[in-house]
């Protein structure tokens, strides 16, 4: 069994911090959680100010990336830094990051932005067989 030594230390801590800082992923908030190193990974279950969440986080050093799920369905995914000591058997940490929202389950579809014709070109005729100009009238058939 490989035993561990202190250059594994900093991916650990940044790795458990990545958890405890992105679990919640709701904003601006103060958080608490857990993480739980498993591998390169740590998986983390926090409460914040968006309620009960799980994530899964690495990073290197004191940057950390991670993403999160809410009951709700909501996916958010962030990034933070932070540091963090040894306290008898674990690591307690601190840490500021960002997170957005990936995916929102009962957030509705956005419509598509309507297209505007564009105003700084040349305006368009139409020309019959012939090459002389048909009126827009004609065009559309109201004539």
């Amino acid at each position: 069994m490989p035993s561990r030594t202190a250059s594994s230390r900093p991916v650990r801590t940044a790795a458990a911090l990545a958890a405890l800082v992105l679990s919640a992923c709701a904003g601006p908030s103060a958080r608490l959680g857990v993480g739980v190193p498993v591998g390169p990974f740590s998986v983390g279950v926090g409460v914040g100010s968006g309620g009960v969440s799980a994530g899964v986080g690495t990073g290197v050093g004191p940057v950390g990336v991670g993403v999160g799920v809410h009951p709700s369905g909501q996916v958010t995914g962030g990034v933070g830094v932070g540091a963090s000591v040894p306290m008898g058997g674990a690591h307690v940490g601190a840490g500021v990051g960002s997170s957005t929202v990936l995916h929102d389950p009962y957030r509705p579809p956005q419509p598509p932005a309507p297209v505007e014709p564009s105003s700084g070109g040349p305006t368009l005729q139409w020309r019959d067989s012939h090459g002389r100009i048909v009126p827009e009238c004609q065009v559309r058939g109201g004539c």
